[in-house]
């Protein structure tokens, strides 16, 4: 519940720029703003997938109660993430301009969006390394901290959109840069508290750096997962791209939908976060039927609270994509995308918490492949192809339900077939 509460207000501090931006600055302002997504994900996702690697391993030796080694693999994260800091903020800030005009970025829009990604990609730093001690708090089981933080940061970010934008008229770069300053006091408050904490995973300045055996262990668990978020975010990319080609008020229907979306994806994040530290901790414990029940009960959980959302979005899709902007085009191309897409959502959870149960389980490279094939590959020549076939929008929202059922089916096959428990038990780490 920490992490789901922690998400929440992740989410609502990434869509108040959508809503101070779409009321004060118009709908080409917002479909800069609310395309921002996929193209972000591309670039920081693969750093986050090192992470999640990092925290399995983290898990594991915190169920073990090996404090050498924990300790050791903390400071390895945290140093590998100030490495890939700088690159992300590099990589962000170089090659945005390119990359939405690759992405069909409609010329009314252009401007404003490179705008907007440069300055979010200034704090890179502050985005990598949030994520990074985040990781470290859930690994070792404490959800609480990186929720206080985001909740100050979510506050914050609500009164400089409000002050940047609507007070001093910056335009849409006061809503990036209010985004980077919340982000840096989040990964700045985490931080501190990393190196005042009682226990192993204490972070002490001298110890970071980055400790070879250790790295190798964390990227050989966390790049399947990198790569897995990565392919993803092209995938999203090659779909926004297509979106592009209907004109700034569909990127601002559907950019705003994604922005609602967000919510359906907290129960999913949630326990699949949790699932996986949570099989990490207990098998690295030895605790196996207490991993086969957490397992169990959280994809329950998290499949039948995505369901809930969906049905609520799918009922409420034109007042709630009205708070964004009051277009009615915008309007009608929010509202289409998530009757398409809403009542799905137990599909993309089940992948999710499947995904979540065999990372913790050590094994990655099952979700990476799984979700390269249906998610990217069978996506991307999906909507090519259709597309050129059928010029409607719409063909475009069906390859979500359709990759999301199609990885699910997969997912349950291995699930079920392969006995990953005893497959753990058997071979160790």
């Amino acid at each position: 519940m920490p992490i789901f509460l922690g998400n929440l207000f992740q989410q609502l501090y990434n869509i108040v720029d959508s809503l101070v931006v779409g009321n004060f600055l118009g709908k080409d302002a917002l479909a800069a703003v609310s395309s921002s997504g996929s193209l972000i994900f591309l670039i920081v996702g693969f750093i986050n997938g090192i992470f999640v690697g990092a925290s399995v391993i983290i898990a594991r030796y915190f169920g073990e109660k090996n404090p050498k080694d924990l300790s050791i693999a903390v400071h390895t994260t945290i140093a590998f993430g100030l490495i890939a800091g700088i690159i992300v903020t590099a990589l962000g800030m170089v090659f945005s301009p390119w990359m939405l005009k690759m992405m069909g970025t409609p010329e009314d829009v252009l401007p404003n969006s490179i705008m907007y990604f440069q300055l979010y990609f200034a704090g890179g730093i502050g985005i990598v390394m949030y994520n990074a001690c985040m990781g470290i708090f859930q690994a070792v089981g404490d959800s609480r901290h990186p929720l206080y933080y985001l909740i100050i940061a979510a506050v914050i970010n609500v009164i400089l959109d409000l002050l940047f934008v609507a007070v001093l008229g910056y335009g849409i770069g006061g809503a990036a840069i209010a985004t980077v300053i919340s982000q840096f006091v989040s990964a700045i408050l985490g931080f501190t508290k990393l190196m005042r904490v009682e226990g192993e995973h204490r972070i002490h300045i001298n110890q970071i750096r980055i400790q070879p055996k250790m790295l190798i262990k964390v990227l050989k668990m966390g790049i399947p997962t990198g790569v897995q978020n990565s392919v993803i975010g092209f995938a999203n990319v090659i779909v926004q791209s297509n979106i592009n080609s209907f004109g700034s008020v569909a990127m601002a229907g559907c950019g705003s939908y994604s922005k609602l979306e967000g919510f359906a994806f907290l129960p999913i994040t949630s326990f699949s976060v949790a699932l996986t530290t949570f099989i990490g901790q207990n098998l690295g414990a030895k605790q196996y039927e207490r991993a086969k029940k957490g397992a169990r009960f959280g994809i329950l959980t998290g499949v039948l609270l995505a369901e809930t959302v969906g049905i609520i979005l799918w009922i409420f899709a034109p007042v709630l994509i009205r708070f964004f902007n009051s277009q009615p085009d915008v309007i009608e191309f929010g509202v289409m995308q998530s009757r398409t897409e809403a009542l799905f959502f137990c599909l993309l959870a089940l992948s999710h918490c499947l995904a979540g149960i065999l990372r913790g389980a050590g094994k990655s490279t099952v979700p990476m492949i799984v979700m390269l094939v249906c998610w990217c590959i069978v996506r991307i020549s999906y909507i090519t192809i259709m597309v050129r076939l059928i010029p409607d929008i719409r063909v475009i929202f069906w390859a979500y339900p359709l990759t999301w059922m199609l990885s699910s089916i997969a997912f349950l096959i291995y699930y079920k077939k392969a006995d990953w428990l005893h497959s753990f038990i058997k071979n160790g780490d």
